[in-house]
């Protein structure tokens, strides 16, 4: 939306628009503490476009998504089970202990790509040209989740046959 609107549309126009799509959408939502965090700091951001009549507030959006996501893949490290064993139990009730090391791994990995993905926003929100922030933040950022998500899903199998699983 921002790509579309940039150029075109007032700050402030983007941020409503933004702020109508959530607030419609809010009720039909079940959400958990860590996603009204996430809703509460999208509203603060859009809010603050809207105050202000900047695009920066909008443009830190990604960096608020992988912090967040962070936040629930760290908790899960901190308080198992880990987000990635969450998804292992749906498929098998019972994991063996190497798959839940396994998969406390990929959390962790996961975690560094958070930290990353959300540095790189955060860097190109502030200091890049709308061009680059777009191009990384619409386009690489999601190539880059894929690589790393494929990459997992085509070496599970090696893991399994190497551990006998």
């Amino acid at each position: 939306m921002i790509w579309y609107g940039h150029g075109q549309v007032e700050p402030r126009w983007l941020a409503c628009l933004l702020l109508l799509v959530v607030v419609t959408r809010l009720p039909m939502l079940k959400l958990n503490k860590v996603a009204r965090w996430a809703v509460i700091g999208a509203i603060i951001l859009a809010a603050i476009a809207v105050w202000a009549n900047m695009l920066l507030p909008l443009k830190l959006y990604p960096a608020l998504v992988s912090c967040v996501m962070l936040a629930v893949f760290a908790y899960s490290l901190r308080f198992p089970p880990t987000v990635i064993e969450r998804l292992a139990l749906l498929r098998e009730p019972i994991l063996h202990p190497r798959v839940v090391f396994y998969t406390r791994r990929v959390t962790q990995i996961w975690c560094v790509f958070f930290v990353i993905n959300g540095a790189i926003a955060f860097v190109t929100a502030w200091w890049a040209s709308e061009a680059v922030w777009l191009l990384y933040t619409g386009f690489i950022s999601y190539i880059l989740m894929g690589v790393l998500f494929g990459g997992e899903l085509l070496y599970r199998p090696r893991f399994k046959r190497l551990n006998h699983i």
